[in-house]
């Protein structure tokens, strides 16, 4: 297969490049990338398929380094392969899954399964997180090395926090030894206790149990001096507070391995996207105040936050028919990120050379994979997004078995239009 992308506005972050240019792919590899009008014909060769990329975005494949996949156990929420292709459509072309299934991902046959899995659905590349402790317990430390030989990128215990500061030191020290990436579910569980939202006035008035920001600040200053005192490398996950944003810039300006990452819902909306009970902008952690969502901006443009990552949560009927005290919390993410960080260029927050980097070479960086670029000889990984389509949000017509979005309704803006992955061509309505 020839493939040649003329005429789009293509942003490689990895090459600090946002501008006119052609994309030649051959065999499922990118053969060329010029200036527009630059790429000739090699004569003897078949004629390329034209994509004509006029008024596009060209991207590289966005990289989540937050997913919810569900399966092993959670089938009804999500599959793998459901998730995988709701990546696609929403322009990732890989996604790094949460261990938090059933059983747990704590050992090397539940990631071998996953790999399997993800092998036979065809579609984003999945790449497994492993879990920090046996059965995410927080007792004991999962076996780290076989786990990561089987092929975990990265280990967290996400959806619970680990609360003992001496297994993670442990864990911490031993993923140093083995240069892996250990992934902070920064949430203090005493201070946090029952809440179900944030706390503050709103949460009084509706009569339910807030969770203080403090409940995660205190654990991100916590695991940053335990990621001072042994080197080990530390991800904060779904930052949501302007304490937390401050912390964690503090810890960069001391040189310290500390990297963070933000969800589009925490500058998308605050606390107030609860009021009526709206389970499906229950979150954890949860929404928080527009100051709080100020200052995730203000991270996000200063560095602060390195990556946008979607905690993509899937759930089924449940979400939506439990009162909220007792619904699930998660946000079905995978296929709204990208217009949603798009608001951020609409806003003056960042350029969309800066974000599609959040969403590109700042996650495989800080996961040391070779993806999310435009380089010649790599498999063609791109996206195809048109910044100016608008649409509004139809729930049930999105491909994640996951319907809980508390965007559904809401008129959108940016949308992709064609996902490449190798010899695969993906189009979008």
């Amino acid at each position: 297969m020839r493939l040649l992308i003329i005429n789009g506005h293509v942003i490689d972050p990895s090459r600090d490049f946002a501008g006119s240019a052609d994309i030649l792919i051959e065999d499922g590899r990118i053969k060329t990338f010029a200036k527009e009008g630059r790429i000739k014909e090699n004569q003897g060769k078949p004629e390329p398929r034209v994509i004509d990329a006029a008024g596009m975005w060209v991207v590289p494949g966005l990289i989540d380094m937050h997913t919810h996949l569900r399966e092993p156990g959670f089938e009804h929420k999500e599959t793998i392969k459901t998730g995988a292709l709701a990546a696609l459509k929403g322009g990732f072309t890989t996604v790094c899954a949460m261990p938090n299934t059933n059983p747990v991902n704590d050992n090397a046959g539940i990631t071998e399964f996953i790999l399997k899995m993800a092998q036979a659905a065809g579609g984003a590349r999945v790449l497994p997180i492993g879990a920090v402790t046996k059965g995410q317990r927080g007792e004991e430390l999962a076996p780290f090395y076989a786990m990561r030989e089987a092929g975990c990128i990265a280990f967290s215990d996400d959806g619970r926090p680990v609360a003992s500061p001496v297994i993670m030191r442990r864990a911490l020290e031993y993923a140093k030894g083995l240069d892996a990436l250990i992934i902070s579910h920064a949430e203090d569980p005493a201070l946090a206790g029952s809440g179900v939202m944030n706390e503050g006035l709103l949460s009084a008035t509706l009569g339910l149990k807030g969770q203080p920001s403090v409940a995660e600040e205190v654990m991100i200053y916590r695991d940053i001096a335990l990621a001072e005192l042994t080197g080990g490398r530390l991800h904060i996950a779904h930052v949501s507070t302007r304490g937390g944003v401050r912390v964690i810039r503090q810890a960069k300006e001391r040189g310290l391995k500390v990297t963070a990452e933000t969800c589009p819902h925490y500058f998308s909306l605050t606390e107030d996207a609860v009021a009526g009970y709206n389970v499906n902008a229950k979150v954890n952690p949860p929404l928080r105040t527009a100051a709080d969502v100020e200052a995730i901006k203000e991270g996000i443009r200063d560095g602060t936050i390195d990556v946008i990552a979607t905690d993509h949560a899937p759930h089924g009927r449940e979400k939506r028919t439990r009162q909220f005290d007792d619904a699930p919390s998660g946000i079905s993410g995978l296929e709204t990120a990208l217009s949603l960080g798009l608001a951020l260029v609409d806003e003056g927050v960042l350029t969309g050379l800066e974000l599609i980097r959040k969403l590109t070479v700042n996650p495989a960086g800080i996961l040391c994979i070779d993806k999310g670029a435009l380089i010649e000889g790599t498999e063609a990984e791109l996206v195809i997004f048109d910044p100016e389509k608008r649409y509004v949000l139809d729930a049930e017509k999105m491909i994640s078995l996951g319907k809980n979005t508390p965007f559904d309704g809401r008129q959108l803006k940016g949308r992709v239009i064609k996902t490449i992955c190798g010899q695969k061509v993906l189009e979008w309505d």
